[in-house]
């Protein structure tokens, strides 16, 4: 169950440290049919309601050519989210797994993605199914989705080596 600012038990909070400019914009704003957390979907479906990224001026010529993906990824500031959970309980049963072990939205930075549908242009807004956020989010960029991609070069020697 979705959950506004409650601590249950065995989740850890922390003042989180003072804010730095990172720099980001908002390029747009997204309208989905869900007023409140409590009943927006878990994770976005390809077969979920057509939601609307409305691009701001002067990004709108940046949507040149997305018509030629099939999927897209989204990436969202979950302007509503806590931010200072270090440790989670989203079973509420008591068990707490570290944020970065999550998807939950509850997280320092509250960048949301999900991989959504292409369905159209209309005037400077883009038709997309598989959200998973509130109406009137913040549209941080779309991209189109990675796992379309083919690698640049072939692999090479040290590519996967971890140090």
């Amino acid at each position: 169950m979705v959950r506004e600012n409650e601590i249950r038990p065995g989740e850890v909070a922390v003042a989180p440290p003072q804010a730095t400019d990172a720099g980001l914009v908002f390029v747009g704003l997204i309208r989905t049919p869900w007023t409140s957390r409590l009943v927006t979907p878990r994770q976005g479906r390809a077969d979920g309601p057509v939601c609307r990224l409305e691009i701001f001026q002067p990004w709108r010529q940046a949507l040149s050519g997305v018509d030629q993906f099939e999927r897209l990824e989204v990436l969202y500031w979950l302007h509503l989210s806590r931010r200072d959970l270090v440790m989670q309980s989203p079973a509420n049963d008591g068990t707490a797994r570290g944020t970065f072990a999550l998807r939950s939205p509850v997280r320092p930075n509250p960048i949301g993605t999900s991989i959504a549908t292409f369905v159209g242009i209309e005037d400077g807004t883009l038709l997309v199914r598989g959200l998973d956020c509130v109406d009137g989010t913040p549209l941080l960029d779309i991209k189109p989705d990675r796992t379309l991609f083919k690698p640049i070069a072939p692999p090479q020697a040290g590519d996967f080596e971890t140090g």
